[in-house]
């Protein structure tokens, strides 16, 4: 659908956003163009703020304010420096932290092995994970990455990239859903949650 140039642009901008396609970008944008409660300008003003006031932490890439550099799980002295738990994005960093129980640091990879979409080791953090290993007192290194294949293949090469450091490396164990059943789960989640198994 042609309309307007600026609307076209914000039409383009939100089908960019993952989950959102062309159809629901036009909705969005045209829900906004017809706002009277004043959520154009609350949304201009908050991602206006995003960009402003929040980037990733230079240290682990969870996200963080520029005035706080290196973020808050970086400085804060009650967490454990011994263990690291590597994610794939900062949003990771926000559902751990919102799980509760976790209390070490952490290392942000910015993605995770993809070839199709041209992202190679060059491309993830990984250097600077190397040079943490060697500059704090890590003891232990949580690969808390997704269960997908490119996730998958990512975790074996930090596997064999850290081979040569004297550090644990660890998964979070996998399994059931809570409130589901064996029944609707899949045969990887199944053989996961069969493997790491604990006593009851």
């Amino acid at each position: 659908m042609k309309t307007f140039p600026p609307l076209d642009k914000a039409i383009l901008c939100f089908s960019k956003l993952p989950g959102i396609g062309r159809r629901s970008a036009e909705r969005l944008a045209m829900k906004l163009v017809g706002d009277q409660t004043g959520l154009l300008k609350d949304l201009i003003a908050a991602l206006q703020g995003v960009a402003e006031q929040i980037g990733c932490c230079s240290r682990c890439g969870a996200l963080t304010s520029h005035d706080q550099d290196p973020c808050r799980f970086c400085t804060d002295a009650t967490r454990d420096g011994a263990v690291l738990c590597v994610v794939e994005e900062p949003s990771d960093v926000l559902q751990i932290e919102n799980a509760g129980g976790y209390r070490g640091r952490y290392h942000v990879l910015m993605g995770k092995l993809s070839p199709m979409q041209g992202i190679g080791t060059d491309q993830l953090r990984l250097d600077a994970l190397v040079l943490r290993l060697k500059s704090e007192p890590i003891k232990e290194v949580i690969l808390a990455l997704n269960a997908d294949v490119e996730s998958e293949a990512t975790a074996s090469m930090i596997r064999d990239l850290l081979a040569g450091h004297a550090v644990k490396l660890t998964r979070p164990a996998m399994g059931i859903p809570a409130g589901s059943g064996i029944a609707y789960s899949d045969a990887v989640t199944l053989a996961r949650a069969i493997g790491s198994r604990q006593p009851f």
